[in-house]
This record gives C-alpha cells, sequence and structure tokens, in this order.
C-alpha cells in the first residue's frame, strides 16, 4: 500500500500529467486568423493578376511585371499556413518527418518571400500613401527574414536546435506582420487619420509588435526546462524526505 501513496506525494499520476490533446492547438488557430486578412487580399489580387475579376482596388504597379508579387503571394501563403503548425510541440514531436519536411518548405517559401519583398521594395514604385521610412523598414525587416531564415538552417544542421527554434520563431514573427498591419493600420486610422508618417509608423509597429512577442515566447521557451528541473528536484526532495519519515516511524 505504500506505493499508490507514495506516487500521490510524489506529484500527479500519469494519468494527470498527460497533456491535454488540445493543448496548443488555440496557437495555430490564432496564427491562422491573424493572416487571413493578408491570405484574402493575396488570393483576390493572384486572381485579379492572371485574369480574373477585379474583386480589390487594381494596383498599376504590378501590371508590367507581376511575378514578383504572385511569388510573393503564393510563397506567404504556404510559409503562414505551414508555419502556424510548427507551434503545437506535441504535434511536432510526434510527427518529426512531418516536422522536418515542413521546414524545408518554409525555408523555401520563406526566402521565396523575403527575396520578393526586396525585389518588390527596389524596382517596383512607391505605393501612394507611403513614405521613405517605410521603404527603408522593408528593406530592414526583409533582410533581417532572410538571415533569420539562413541562421535557422545553419543551426540546426550544427545540431543546435534551441538557437535553430529562436531563429524560426524570429522569422515567421517577421513574416506575419502583413496580419498584426491590418490591426495597426486600422488603429492608426482611427487616432491618428490618414498620413503618410502615421502610415509608416504604424506599419513598422506591427514588425516590433510581433518580434517583442518572439522575443518573449524565446525566453519563456528558455526557461520552461530549468523551471521543470527545479520543480522535479523539488519534488524529489519533498518525496524523500516522506519517504524517510515514514520509514522512521515505522521503525
Amino acid at each position: 500500500m505504500a506505493g499508490p501513496r507514495t506516487s500521490g506525494l510524489l506529484g500527479r499520476s500519469p494519468r494527470q500529467s498527460r497533456p491535454s490533446p488540445k493543448r496548443g492547438w488555440p496557437v495555430p488557430v490564432a496564427l491562422l486568423l491573424l493572416s487571413l486578412v493578408p491570405l484574402l487580399a493575396g488570393t483576390l489580387r493572384v486572381i485579379q493578376l492572371l485574369g480574373g475579376p477585379v474583386l480589390i482596388p487594381a494596383d498599376h504597379r504590378f501590371a508590367g511585371f507581376p511575378l514578383p508579387l504572385i511569388l510573393h503571394i503564393v510563397g506567404a501563403a504556404a510559409y503562414l499556413v505551414v508555419g502556424a503548425f510548427q507551434f503545437v510541440p506535441r504535434f511536432r514531436r510526434s510527427h518529426l518527418a512531418w516536422h522536418r519536411a515542413a521546414g524545408r518548405v518554409l525555408a523555401v517559401a520563406g526566402l521565396m518571400v523575403a527575396g520578393s519583398a526586396l525585389w518588390m521594395t527596389l524596382f517596383y514604385a512607391e505605393k501612394p500613401g507611403t513614405g521613405s521610412l517605410l521603404y527603408v523598414l522593408r528593406l530592414v525587416f526583409a533582410s533581417a527574414m532572410a538571415a533569420c531564415l539562413v541562421l535557422g538552417v545553419t543551426t540546426v544542421r550544427r545540431g543546435d536546435v534551441a538557437a535553430h527554434r529562436a531563429w524560426m520563431i524570429r522569422a515567421y514573427a517577421i513574416g506575419i506582420a502583413a496580419g498584426t498591419q491590418a490591426i495597426t493600420g486600422g488603429i492608426r486610422v482611427a487616432l491618428f487619420g490618414t498620413g503618410v508618417l502615421a502610415g509608416d509608423l504604424a506599419m513598422g509597429a506591427a514588425w516590433v509588435i510581433n518580434l517583442a512577442v518572439a522575443e518573449w515566447i524565446i525566453r519563456r521557451n528558455l526557461s520552461l526546462p530549468a523551471h521543470r528541473a527545479a520543480a522535479s528536484q523539488r519534488t524529489s526532495r519533498q518525496g524523500s524526505v516522506l519517504l524517510a519519515g515514514k520509514s522512521g516511524g515505522g521503525g
């Protein structure tokens, strides 16, 4: 009878310690919802460029050479949708082959997004209503996204999984900023109107917010193993004390 009592004293039973199958899934759902506006707008733009109906206002900057924009939209769709499911640890651990294959897709799609963003910034005319600040920010963050992806690939090849995960989280945070920009842009219009500088700052704020959240997630994930190890040691010490007490009392 000491065995069952001991397991109760030392911690949860195996049934209680098992994570819920639904645990972690709200994260990809939230990411997909955040991606919804840019993915819908991009899909409608591709349909328009391929000769379909004009469902959103036409943008003649892309009429002469739409290929970079199409690559950007297709790459972003794959990157945002597939990448969202990499944020479910239990699913990732249970489907390692899928995780590795998806990682290769994400690296290619992400570099396509970053590369096409750089090309469009440098060679397309500036979007009306935007200024020089946004021009610089697009160059900076597109380059940063590409650098994060390259570092993510090189670190995992060296076997540094923690660094790989951190760089890929940063890259995804930059890539999904288009969804956050829909929110910051709406706030900007409501509070500050439609000025060029306010618009550029609202777009830049989305990247900054996403990267701040990414860094919080990275640091939280790094601290979890230490907290779990400390908790395990405390539990073991408590269990040893209780067992010693029982043994002494029985003598």
